[in-house]
């Protein structure tokens, strides 16, 4: 592998305090148990992926019992202009929008506008009666009567098997979507049927969401655990619309934004914001390559409650402390202590096909249903989730840590290091 050497001032790389950190409190972090010393090695790590050539640079955040105790930005958020990664720069966090858009739906069911077992349908209509595609060959399977005729339009598009469909069993809920287990796009056959029905160009959650009623699931409802990208919380944002009465970057800005001082997030920065952005790349074969698309998930009119937030590692880390310290920050409470123990608990167990071990998944987040079995350092009850272009959050709620790292290069590898070198520098 060709190596790659950028070589950022050691002045970026910074602890504790920094311009966007200025309005959150901050200790040493010998003052809540960690090791000053130890959270060094977050910062070696970086550089060593970066000199390696597998990103171009990294900001990173952590937080112990409310107070920030670290930060560092390394590398350049452009190889090509050479502008150095600040604190104060911009990640595409992609999927780590999931997480917010459940909190929303958590904030509409403690106001009793939405229940969690409540059917999609009864908030949109064209959810009712969905079908469940079926391998050609296969057993049916399930439950809900007789297969249907098989659907020869549905045949190997998009390069999906052959398939027909047959009644589902029972109708996708809420709790559907939040967990990944409907089915709704998460495997080759259903998005092969959403294809059919692609979003066009100026269209709002309100116009395209409806249509996903009449694509096929990829199977039985609850039987399997397997990852809605974008249809699932895209459709949990559009029930935030409806049981709110506002469009859905209205609601993160008025109900969760505002209260918690994230003042840069959202769907799409200002014109004096986007320079500040870094840019996205592909590693592949070795080499790093831009992304000539990054902003496919961001939108001014179509709002996805599965991705497009853009912000920095400061900026988001309110949000993990809010639900670190259960529902409050800032002297604003957004959700109650028993909502977020809710969506922190075990929903979905690792023993469900689609899970790996010793990792269980919550309302819109994983979840550590065994640290030693996940093979991370992280306690047991751990959550948090991770974003496309190599965004990563996590809450430790045992120890009263919250960490994110903000990178534009996916890497898993990253992700797993970065929580083990911050729960590694816990002293007690």
């Amino acid at each position: 592998m060709k190596k790659l050497v950028i070589r950022a001032p050691l002045a970026l790389i910074l602890v504790a305090l920094s311009v966007s950190a200025a309005n959150l409190p901050t200790a040493k972090p010998e003052e809540v148990g960690m090791s000053t010393e130890r959270l060094q090695r977050i910062q070696q790590m970086i550089q060593r992926r970066i000199a390696a050539g597998e990103m171009s640079g990294a900001s990173a955040i952590v937080a112990r019992k409310g107070k920030i105790v670290y930060q560092t930005a390394a590398g350049v958020m452009d190889l090509e202009t050479k502008k150095p990664v600040t604190p104060d720069t911009m990640f595409r966090v992609a999927s780590m929008t999931k997480p917010v858009t459940s909190v929303a739906i958590m904030m509409m069911i403690e106001e009793g506008k939405v229940r969690l077992n409540d059917p999609v349908s009864r908030y949109i209509p064209e959810f009712k009666g969905m079908k469940v595609a079926v391998t050609t060959g296969a057993p049916a399977g399930g439950r809900g009567g007789a297969p249907a005729a098989p659907a020869p339009a549905a045949g190997g598009r998009g390069g999906a098997p052959s398939f027909y469909t047959m009644p589902a069993s029972r109708e996708i809920t809420i709790k559907d979507l939040l967990t990944h287990v409907s089915g709704l796009a998460s495997g080759t056959m259903s998005n092969s049927t959403v294809q059919a029905i692609a979003r066009k160009q100026g269209e709002k959650l309100a116009d395209y969401i409806p249509r996903l009623g009449s694509t096929a699931l990829e199977f039985q409802p609850g039987t399997r655990w397997a990852y809605s990208a974008q249809a699932g919380h895209d459709t949990l944002g559009r029930i935030v619309e409806i049981a709110s009465g506002m469009p859905l970057d209205q609601f993160f800005q008025t109900r969760i934004f505002d209260p918690l001082g994230m003042k840069d997030i959202s769907f799409w920065p200002s014109e004096a914001n986007w320079p500040r952005v870094a840019s996205v790349y592909n590693l592949t074969n070795g080499a790093l390559a831009k992304n000539n698309n990054p902003n496919s998930m961001s939108s001014q009119v179509y709002f996805m409650g599965s991705g497009g937030l853009i912000s920095t590692p400061s900026d988001y880390i309110p949000f993990g402390m809010m639900l670190a310290n259960w529902g409050t920050w800032n002297g604003k409470t957004l959700l109650g202590k028993k909502t977020v123990e809710m969506m922190s608990s075990v929903h979905v167990p690792d023993s469900l096909p689609g899970r790996a071990a010793g990792e269980g998944y919550g309302l819109g987040v994983r979840v550590v249903e065994d640290h030693a079995r996940n093979g991370t350092l992280l306690s047991t009850g751990t959550y948090g989730w991770s974003g496309v272009y190599g965004t990563h959050f996590f809450v430790d709620p045992v120890e009263g840590l919250v960490g994110v790292l903000m990178v534009q290069t996916s890497n898993q590898e990253v992700n797993r290091d970065f929580e083990n070198l911050v729960a590694q520098a816990i002293t007690q």
